[in-house]
């Protein structure tokens, strides 16, 4: 929450000719209702369970980049979709910085509360192991604009997908004759 994972997402799938989709956003779009309302109306166990099918429809989908809700790796079936449906980036941020960058923010339920860092920090201590279990990449945003992390999240992505490639590929370069 407040990583900038939907510009940083919508940029990021620009650059790698990818289709971006927020999760958040797509069940808004599917309901009619922001996630405010159907955490008023369904509670947060209904929300989440709109989530998970909103991320199976997503994980199905080829060329694409989605940036998920913060909370969507609570779930084992969610964090086992994420691991078996691509590569996982975990944008990480420090409570201060998420602080700061949500600090006057009144669309997210978790944080209508007039401790906003204790929410901050309690969400935090339960979800970044959560995140670090399903991350193959994980980029520190602190300190870097939205560049600099496209450009650090586009060099963990090469990085990765070299260390990743069959044995007897990595290295190799076709030529044309």
């Amino acid at each position: 929450m407040g990583s900038g994972k939907t510009t940083i997402g919508q940029r990021l799938a620009q650059k790698l000719g990818l289709q971006f989709h927020d999760s958040d956003h797509e069940i808004e779009a599917t309901t009619g209702a922001s996630v405010n309302l159907i955490f008023d109306i369904e509670g947060e166990s209904g929300f989440r369970e709109r989530e998970t099918r909103m991320l199976d429809k997503l994980s199905q989908m080829s060329d694409v980049l989605v940036a998920t809700g913060g909370g969507i790796v609570l779930s084992e079936k969610n964090r086992q979709m994420l691991k078996q449906g691509g590569t996982v980036v975990y944008l990480s941020t420090s409570v201060e910085q998420q602080l700061d960058r949500l600090r006057r923010d009144k669309t997210r339920p978790l944080l209508q509360t007039d401790d906003k860092q204790a929410k901050l920090l309690e969400l935090a201590e339960i979800r970044n192991p959560l995140y670090e279990s399903v991350a193959d990449i994980t980029v520190t945003i602190r300190g870097r604009n939205v560049d600099g992390t496209i450009h650090s999240i586009m060099e963990a992505l090469k990085q990765f997908n070299a260390s990743n490639q069959p044995a007897g590929q990595a290295g190799e370069t076709s030529h044309g004759s």
